[in-house]
């Protein structure tokens, strides 16, 4: 199955190509580098959804950091990119915290 995150994934690796470096090339490798926390076995709704706020919040750290350092480094395609990725997590997060009766 293809998802969201597939495509994510794809997009960031074509972008390290295209900037002459080499990406990471299965999805363990991402694991064992990743940030965001991994759940397992997470079946309740509420427990999920605030699962995947969390590890949101934990991608928007990491992208804001690549967004300011691409700016310094006058790279519009990565910071394009990473706008792209924070606008629609934004909205996703915003979304789940409302579900969950939360403020922003």
């Amino acid at each position: 199955m293809y998802t969201a995150a597939n495509i994510k994934v794809d997009l960031v690796a074509e972008r390290i190509l295209t900037l002459g470096g080499v990406p990471l090339h299965t999805f363990e490798d991402y694991i064992k580098k990743s940030k965001v926390p991994v759940g397992k076995n997470v079946w309740k709704d509420e427990e999920s959804i605030r699962m995947i706020v969390d590890s949101l919040h934990e991608l928007l750290v990491l992208e804001r950091k690549i967004l300011k350092d691409s700016d310094k480094a006058g790279d519009e395609g990565t910071n394009s990119m990473m706008s792209d990725f924070i606008t629609e997590q934004e909205k996703t997060v915003w979304m789940m915290k409302a579900w969950l009766s939360e403020e922003i």
